[in-house]
């Protein structure tokens, strides 16, 4: 206010100085008043919010992001979140071009010829729009500011520019290319040139709203946006419906538009005579006036009586814009008088301007900034509250995933303490059984060999001594042999092996799948130990091979022979007291039909010892000595000693006793060997297969009862390695989870970390739109 003062009073004093002192003067003036001018608040404001809008625009970016980044590895939020936060990127951005865009704007209306061209031609010290008598103005005009210093104009649809003087012709209603009164036509002035557009003020200029009935279009094309409007009437006349009617529509549409009301050529007041010396002038401008507030509070219902009438001024545009072309050229204002009372014109329409000023700025800020405000607050709650449910819901995922890692890690350790423990239990219990079934198997083979006669008494093939045959013969029995005691140690142990492995097999299962955790993984073990057949245990005897070296002695020995007499006298049978039994027995199976003939012990004539001691005189302490040396000299193999026994005994028994014995012997011999017949042969074959046999088997017994032993520690380790691995892979994929859990949780801390970072930032963003609110839509 003291700068439009100071400036009122130098131009009223009518004397400035010189020409140079005055322009330095003047510009001093105007860059304070710039600097000190209300319009700097919506550009400060205008910065502010761009500044804040900036700072959305890279949060909300960072944020969808983060989401759309961290997302893919642990799902946290889900895919209509996304989308708002990708929503809200858009968002920001169409705020921020609007923001951009952002200026504050005043649109000139009125009659035709009423001077709108030419107030805003002084508001911007030069004459830009066309301006004359009659109707000058044929559309709507914008004036905005550009950078640089080239002037230029550009019509609606076209993006071409053109010179800034086809205004004046474009413009005129006398131009031969008409325009339509809705079209507008931007102009494009420099911003250095003009104080006001330097401080983003945009200027329309319209039609006077008595040439077109088109008011609607006008509103909803050009007047929406606009913050403040300037009725200029003509001070010569008195407002018409026309220019009531189009604000009353505006009124309609917008709620409460600032207006301001000029009434314009007051300077024709001054060229009246009647009014220079009467009180008829206060009295007219008393009832402009009266009508313009009534206008403002009463019809239109924009203000309060007070605040109307600092709406309404009566200026000379025409005398204003020539005062300030005389100021751009060093001269006075006054100069550009065009009547008396120039000095108090001029001031008013400065406070016109200053007013003005006030009004679209804050009006300005108020309707262009607060909504960008609010919905910035908007985005930042509801992005803040998002956030907050995203953060508690990775909370509640960390949490669960904590958990997790426990149980996992004390089920990874359960399970190594647990399998260590059934691993010690499991080798002892397959120690003990593999020792069990040595035993069984050592036990029931020994068994069967010794019913090995029964078992080659039971092989009827025919018997014949050619050696094909023989042969023949041969592998045939060693194949019954073989399949016979296989099938009888089947019989004896098989099953009861296979129930006590299929027990234990099941026992390692049980105690194997309680060590593991998942039903998966068990149906993996379960077909891992699935068997088409029960355990069979293989008896490898191999008898073609073990009794290949047998060799069969079909010659005929009498069994009373010398040979078989020391044989049986010199003790070597006693190595083999059961081939005696064996012996004995084959041998009652062929001398049945002679009973009493061969005593069972001694294998000696059946003659009672009695009878022949008392025939022939001799005691038995005679006979005992006598056989004792007669084997003594036919064990010596020498004629003389064999000379010395024969002499002994017929000395000492007999003639008659050695002749009856040499009979018996002989028909005992003829006996034999008449009942050596293929039978016989057969008999003593088996006898010495039986014997053969029987010592080779049991060079085999513990070799067989350990390979089947073998193979079933083979069969039960088999079993628990298979087990093993099994719950070594349940194990190795718990720590495969365990690693990935504790990856998640790694990234679930680090997402929380940074949840709360920008939880913090729409805090941050709120209060720093509740500090503009403050500053700039709320000040004190």
């Amino acid at each position: 206010m003291a700068v439009y003062l100071n400036r009122t009073l130098s131009i009223m004093s009518g004397n400035l100085g010189s020409p140079s002192h005055e322009n330095g003067l003047d510009r001093s003036l105007h860059n304070v008043a710039y600097e000190n001018s209300p319009l700097q608040i919506f550009v400060k404001a205008k910065k502010k919010i761009n500044d804040i809008f900036g700072e959305i625009e890279e949060y909300v970016v960072e944020t969808a992001h983060f989401m759309d980044d961290h997302n893919a590895e642990i799902a946290i939020i889900d895919k209509a979140e996304s989308e708002q936060f990708q929503s809200y990127v858009h968002k920001v951005a169409a705020i921020r071009q609007v923001l951009n865009r952002d200026h504050m704007k005043v649109a000139f209306f009125g009659r035709t010829s009423n001077g709108k061209s030419s107030v805003i031609n002084a508001m911007l010290r030069e004459k830009i729009l066309p301006s004359g008598i009659g109707h000058t103005t044929n559309c709507f005009c914008q004036v905005e500011g550009v950078d640089g210093n080239e002037a230029y104009m550009v019509k609606e649809g076209s993006d071409e520019r053109l010179n800034v003087t086809n205004v004046q012709q474009l413009a005129n209603a006398l131009c031969q290319e008409k325009l339509c009164e809705s079209s507008k036509i931007r102009i494009f002035w420099p911003r250095e040139r003009c104080s006001l557009l330097r401080d983003d003020v945009v200027f329309v200029d319209s039609p006077g709203v008595d040439v077109s009935p088109n008011l609607d279009d006008w509103i909803d094309n050009h007047c929406l946006d606009a913050d403040v409007f300037v009725l200029v009437l003509n001070s010569e006349s008195t407002m018409t419906i026309a220019e009531k009617q189009f604000f009353h529509t505006v009124s309609k549409r917008l709620s409460k538009p600032n207006v301001f009301i000029l009434m314009n050529r007051w300077d024709a007041s001054a060229n009246e005579p009647e009014f220079l010396e009467s009180k008829d002038f206060d009295k007219v401008k008393s009832q402009h006036q009266e009508r313009c507030i009534d206008f403002l509070v009463k019809e239109l219902k924009v203000c309060a009586p007070k605040e109307a009438d600092e709406r309404v001024f009566f200026v000379s545009a025409r005398e204003t814009l020539q005062a300030r072309i005389c100021e751009s050229k060093g001269q006075p204002p006054s100069g550009g008088a065009l009547a008396d009372g120039f000095s108090n014109r001029y001031f008013e329409f400065q406070d016109f301007e200053r007013k003005f000023e006030e009004c679209i700025s804050k009006s300005a800020v108020k309707t262009k900034f607060e909504q960008h405000s609010s919905r910035g607050k908007t985005i930042a709650n509801e992005m803040h509250q998002m956030l907050d449910e995203i953060y508690e819901r990775a909370g509640s995922i960390r949490n669960e995933k904590q958990k997790q890692r426990a149980q996992l890690t004390d089920r990874i350790g359960h399970t190594e303490q647990e399998l260590m423990s059934i691993t010690r239990e499991m080798k002892l219990k397959i120690h003990n059984m593999v020792e069990e079934v040595e035993q069984k198997v050592s036990k029931a083979l020994n068994e069967e060999i010794w019913r090995l006669n029964v078992l080659v008494d039971e092989f009827n093939l025919p018997f014949h001594t050619e050696p094909l045959v023989l042969n023949v013969y041969k592998k045939e029995i060693n194949g019954h042999v073989e399949s016979g005691l296989g099938s009888n140690l089947k019989s004896r142990l098989s099953t009861a092996l296979a129930m006590n492995i299929e027990t234990a097999q099941r026992e390692m299962t049980e105690r194997m799948h309680s060590l593991i955790p998942t039903e998966s993984i068990k149906q993996q073990s379960k077909q891992i130990l699935a068997r088409t057949q029960p355990f069979e245990m293989f008896y490898t005897l191999n008898c073609q091979n073990l009794c290949a070296d047998f060799q069969e002695d079909l010659e005929f020995k009498f069994s009373w022979g010398i040979t078989a007499m020391i044989q049986r006298f010199t003790g070597k049978a006693k190595k083999h007291p059961n081939k005696n039994a064996i012996m004995y027995n084959n041998r009652q199976n062929s001398t049945a039909s002679i009973p009493n003939v061969l005593s069972p012990i001694t294998n000696e004539p059946n003659v009672p010892h009695h009878g022949l001691i008392q025939q022939t005189g001799i005691s038995q302490e005679q006979i005992s000595v006598i056989s004792r040396f007669a084997m003594a000299s036919i064990g010596s193999q020498g004629t003389v000693g064999g000379l010395v026994v024969a002499g002994f005994l017929l000395k000492t028994v007999g003639w008659r006793v050695l002749v009856g014995i040499g009979a018996l012997y002989g028909c005992v011999y003829f006996y034999e060997r008449l009942s050596w017949n293929n039978s016989a042969k057969e008999r003593t074959f088996k006898e010495q297969y039986v014997r053969h046999a029987t010592r080779k088997l049991k060079l085999i017994v513990d070799l067989t009862s350990s390979n089947c032993s073998h193979q079933v520690q083979q069969e039960l380790s088999g079993t628990f390695a298979r087990l093993c691995r099994v719950v070594d892979t349940a194990t190795g994929d718990m720590s495969e989870e365990l690693k990935k859990i504790e990856a998640e949780l790694a990234i679930l801390e680090g997402n929380q970390k940074n949840l709360k970072l920008l939880r913090n930032k729409a805090n941050y963003i709120s209060s720093e739109l509740d500090i503009f609110d403050t500053n700039y839509l709320r000040p004190n």
